[in-house]
């Protein structure tokens, strides 16, 4: 898969995927918090009343999500210590206008790996450990061959909770929000709060450490 990094656009419709993903669970009902003290940037807190749960938000460009394996090999990194994944996902691959978001339970995505783990060992493909991971598709049908296919179509079976609007990533504002509305969707005012959290997810600095001064 390639690497977002190498293309500023990319990086950009990342940051904005990612706090898609956010703006749907609050959407949802659900607040949204960080966890003081852990490590793993795509984890987060969300509460609803008297529930409490631990996510793991992963996004993706080609519509394909991974979960990298530990040193020991006998349990997925991140991916075993959450209760739930929220996938973001482009809506198309080539001409991107929606953020799709899927809330799926940890053990049906834990289940779709350990799948896709034993078909490729069986396979006798070499499984890469931490930071590359195994890769299944959200959008293709699950079938047994080719074994890329195993573990596939979470995000079939699992609609999305959220569809949200995508800017081009460098449009100036004005053209954003045409853009937007010829898609059918009002969007809402941004808050300071809405910008300090995009700000912070693309600049990747705390929010505490950013400071918006609005003049007259």
């Amino acid at each position: 898969m390639a690497n977002i990094f190498e293309d500023p656009k990319k990086a950009a419709r990342k940051a904005q995927l990612f706090e898609a993903g956010i703006h749907a669970l609050e959407n949802d009902g659900w607040q949204v918090e960080k966890i003081p003290g852990f490590g793993k940037g795509s984890v987060r807190k969300i509460t609803k009343g008297s529930q409490e749960r631990i996510v793991s938000i992963r996004t993706t460009q080609d519509q394909w999500i991974a979960f990298p394996r530990n040193d020991a090999g006998d349990a997925w990194v991140t991916l075993s210590d959450v209760d739930a994944v929220v996938a973001v996902s482009v809506d198309d691959k080539e001409n991107p206008r929606f953020a799709q978001v899927h809330l799926i339970e940890g053990d049906e995505m834990r289940a779709r790996f350990d799948r896709a783990y034993q078909a490729r060992i069986k396979a006798g493909h070499s499984v890469p450990k931490k930071r590359r991971g195994i890769w299944i598709s959200l959008y293709d049908e699950e079938a047994s061959s080719p074994v890329s296919r195993v573990g596939a179509g979470a995000g079939i079976a699992h609609k999305p909770i959220a569809r949200i609007p995508l800017a081009e990533p460098g449009l100036p504002a004005e053209q954003e929000k045409k853009e937007a509305g010829h898609a059918g969707t009002d969007l809402r005012p941004l808050s300071i709060s809405d910008a300090k959290k995009s700000l912070s997810m693309f600049l990747g600095v705390p929010e505490e450490s950013i400071e918006i001064i609005i003049r007259s």
